[in-house]
């Protein structure tokens, strides 16, 4: 496995598959990983935590970094090149051109700022790696979105690819930020995925979720269009900790 840390040295291959990540490793990221190497001749691991899409200097401070550890799962899972730059090699001095998305749903009203990071940086590493397809989790449905749409309205010749969630044995959706859950937090924390997944077949699904939250407040619930399905997604707050999950309601994300 090659680790890469400049854009120029950055060898672009046809049959590419693309997983971009922020590290801190875990099961959902080996779930992406797989498919990647699964579909493709060549998979490149982006390890880039974006500064770009945090609205709060707290948040980015703490978000866990082992970089040692993410280089060794990214092994394990057959990775071919991991690019892990920089923050100055992708915003240089003078950086100054950003993707403005719009439609970012309740998820981009909670969080201002955060999607145009997240467009900026994925157009960035779209038009670096230029892979064939590019895989990104259904844990997070408006990035999917978003993504999707740039994909399609900006004429970037890739696939999208969406992995289904992966959950923990008690069922939270895996996250890096679940770490900073206390165990009491994490017993509250799995109300989100109760009440989610208690709708589906509501004849309001949203209305159905929040009457379901017991006690937590959401930043939102609302469902989420990823083309050839619907999700139903929920972003709470247990302690200092902020968690978003979905589910399916109906179509297919294949």
């Amino acid at each position: 496995m090659k680790v890469v840390r400049r854009i120029a040295d950055l060898e672009t291959a046809p049959g590419t598959g693309l997983v971009p990540t922020m590290g801190s490793l875990h099961a959902g990221h080996r779930a992406l990983l797989a498919a990647a190497r699964r579909e493709n001749e060549r998979v490149v691991m982006s390890l880039f935590v974006n500064p770009a899409q945090f609205d709060d200097a707290t948040d980015l401070a703490a978000y866990p970094r082992d970089d040692a550890r993410d280089l060794a799962i990214a092994a394990e899972e057959g990775v071919d090149v991991v690019f892990a730059p920089d923050a100055d090699e992708l915003y240089p001095d003078g950086f100054a051109t950003w993707v403005e998305p719009e439609h970012t749903g309740a998820e981009g009203a909670a969080r201002a700022g955060h999607f145009r990071g997240v467009a900026t940086v994925c157009l960035k590493l779209f038009n670096i790696v230029r892979p064939a397809r590019a895989y990104f989790g259904q844990k997070d449905a408006q990035q999917v979105a978003v993504i999707s749409r740039l994909v399609r309205d900006l004429n970037v010749p890739l696939e999208i690819r969406v992995v289904p969630i992966v959950r923990d044995a008690d069922g939270l959706a895996l996250s890096s930020r679940n770490v900073r859950l206390s165990p009491e937090e994490r017993e509250r924390a799995l109300g989100l995925q109760r009440a989610l997944h208690g709708a589906v077949g509501a004849s309001d699904p949203v209305a159905a979720a929040r009457a379901a939250l017991n006690g937590l407040a959401p930043d939102y619930v609302e469902t989420v269009d990823l083309g050839g399905a619907t999700v139903l997604a929920a972003a709470v707050r247990v302690g200092s900790t902020r968690l978003i999950d979905n589910v399916l309601l109906e179509g297919d994300l294949a």
